[in-house]
């Protein structure tokens, strides 16, 4: 036997066949030529006549990795960072990517489960008694300059708009004397999957001067302008970060709406608004972070 031939026998030792490492793995055949085809599992060798695919033993290990990931729905792509990390002997990277998507998971959930329960009470007609888990209270804001940009946008935008918008006009005002309150949503007419506003995005700002200039600048890619905020009284809610999605917010502007009307004299000031109090990147889906509020007089 010659020494090729012996190595050969020696690799071939150590191959398993897709149905004993789909056995080991506790993954299936199916599974495994998928993942191959994606590259995420690659065979160790694959027979060019008969295309059977051979694994080694020593990939057990990054499949049951896979298995596992996939038992909490993680996207492929997702999966394949992680892995790459492990192998990589880097876990605390492959810990924090896994925390990311578990994140990203919760706060799906969060916002699944309040959908679930406004659209629970508008099926059963126990709309009075959803509209009495949210508290609302009225309060006093002072005049304000702010810097704005103002957009036609429908509701599956608006998130992402609404995000960037708001960073914008608080790194402009960062320029103007720095921010001198909580930014926040002007909505001047119905934005729904139909209707696109227009909406307002609001920052106010300490140097009214110094925002005039720099509108005049650079505000005009983005519709942005200036202007003075008139003292007003409103009639808000608070509401947690699973809350503020489309369509679910939509209970808590109606339930301001509701106790405005069961208010004798109390009459709508202005349009309505989300005004945006906390820090979004940082709150859980459970944390407090807007103020559904309708101004009223």
């Amino acid at each position: 036997m010659t020494e090729d031939v012996a190595v050969e026998d020696a690799v071939e030792e150590e191959l398993l066949t897709i149905g004993a490492f789909a056995a080991r793995s506790r993954l299936s055949a199916k599974a495994l030529r998928r993942y191959d085809r994606l590259g995420l599992l690659a065979p160790a060798h694959v027979d060019e006549v008969t295309g059977y695919r051979y694994y080694r033993a020593g990939q057990v290990e990054r499949a049951r990795l896979v298995a596992l990931l996939r038992q909490l729905d993680m996207p492929l792509a997702r999966i394949a960072e992680v892995v790459e990390a492990a192998e990589a002997a880097d876990g605390d990277t492959a810990a924090g990517l896994l925390a990311g998507y578990w994140a990203d998971v919760e706060a799906r959930v969060a916002g699944q489960r309040t959908l679930a329960a406004y659209l629970r009470g508008r099926l059963s007609g126990g709309s009075s008694q959803m509209y009495e888990t949210f508290a609302v209270e009225t309060v006093e804001v002072p005049a304000q300059v702010v810097i704005t940009e103002r957009r036609h946008t429908l509701a599956d935008e608006l998130p992402s708009w609404i995000g960037a918008s708001l960073g914008r006009l608080e790194a402009a005002a960062r320029e103007c004397g720095g921010v001198a309150g909580a930014p926040f949503v002007v909505y001047h007419a119905e934005v729904s999957m139909e209707s696109d506003g227009p909406a307002e995005a609001c920052v106010p700002v300490a140097d009214e001067a110094a925002a005039r200039a720099w509108a005049e600048r650079h505000g005009r890619p983005w519709e942005t302008a200036v202007r003075v905020e008139p003292a007003r009284t409103l009639a808000y809610t608070r509401i947690s970060k699973a809350q503020v999605a489309h369509p679910q917010i939509l209970a808590a502007f109606e339930a301001v709406e509701r106790w405005i009307a069961g208010r004798a004299g109390l009459a709508y000031d202005g349009p309505c608004r989300e005004v945006y109090f906390a820090d979004w990147d940082a709150a859980g889906p459970e944390d407090p972070v807007c103020d559904v509020a309708f101004p009223v007089r």
